[in-house]
């Protein structure tokens, strides 16, 4: 994570660059310690450097580094010919190796060559199956080929050798919700809470399904990650306050008839009072002119 500190550095370097007060070596290096991708930006500046014999020779081994760097931002501005170019001079410097291989690889993706790519990948994971890059852009050519169920086997396999993976799971979530397959998605989510268990979005999406999922043991559950997700950020999330809003009006109406001495389902009246007082408070403050609308429809809601 990019600390503000680090950002602001950054931005200032990147304004001394672009109105010509040099730095542009500097200004890659610390995109790439970073992580970042300002592709344009890198495209422009490592571009000026490696074209330039001058400064080229000047990077030493470093130059390797700035056409691999400079390889990827031309792939995601769609300049092509720029990154063939330089994948060629890598080819050249490190016949065989297999990160210029990934390399190759990315261009066939570019390209939308994505039957030649899948085999340059596999081939790859052959030779090292524990990839995790390569093992991650065979799921992206699944989800570019619009084939989510291909995007989640291949998941599936990779969450079996990588299981502390945040992101995988977040986004083998995602996919299962873009199939409607909501009990999936949340497993998904509690493997997510089991690890990182202060992650409020994490609370925030596991009571979204439960909520869609329904049942009035759901409905139970799902109000109380919304109120999980209230606590953990400070009560400054609208949308877990109004995800209790629903959650009460929805139990108040299943529970009709249930045992009065059942708590979860009387609590219901008191915690819709307590987050749409809360809500309208925050309305009230940042969008007053829609605190009516809201208001309303709280109000439409039957407890």
């Amino acid at each position: 994570m990019v600390t503000k500190t680090e950002e602001t550095e950054l931005n200032q370097l990147e304004i001394q660059v672009e109105n010509g007060g040099g730095g542009a070596w500097e200004y890659l290096c610390l995109v790439r310690k970073l992580k970042l991708r300002r592709s344009e930006k890198v495209l422009k500046h490592g571009s000026s450097i490696l074209n330039d014999p001058r400064k080229r020779s000047a990077l030493g081994p470093d130059e390797w580094t700035r056409n691999e760097q400079v390889a990827i931002a031309a792939m995601d501005c769609q300049c092509l010919d720029v990154a063939q170019k330089c994948i060629k001079v890598l080819q050249k410097k490190f016949p065989g190796s297999k990160r210029v291989g990934r390399l190759e690889a990315l261009l066939l993706e570019a390209k939308k060559l994505w039957g030649e790519a899948e085999e340059a990948y596999s081939s790859l994971l052959e030779d090292n199956p524990l990839d995790q890059a390569i093992h991650k852009r065979r799921v992206a050519i699944s989800k570019a080929l619009g084939k989510p169920s291909i995007a989640i086997e291949l998941l599936n396999k990779y969450l079996e050798l990588f299981m502390a993976d945040h992101d995988a799971w977040r986004e083998l979530a995602e996919l299962y919700l873009s199939l409607q397959m909501y009990k999936q998605a949340a497993f998904c989510y509690e493997e997510l809470i089991l690890s990182q268990p202060i992650v409020p979005l994490y609370h925030l999406a596991y009571a979204d399904v439960l909520y869609t999922i329904g049942g009035i043991e759901n409905l139970i559950s799902a109000r109380k990650y919304y109120a999980a997700t209230i606590d953990l950020t400070g009560g400054k999330n609208t949308r877990a306050l109004l995800g209790i809003c629903l959650c009460a009006s929805a139990i108040a109406q299943l529970s009709k008839g249930r045992n009065k001495e059942d708590k979860d389902a009387t609590a219901a009246p008191e915690l819709h009072s307590l987050a749409a007082a809360a809500v309208e408070k925050e309305y009230k403050q940042k969008v007053p002119a829609k605190l009516q609308l809201i208001s309303s429809v709280l109000r439409s809601l039957k407890i």
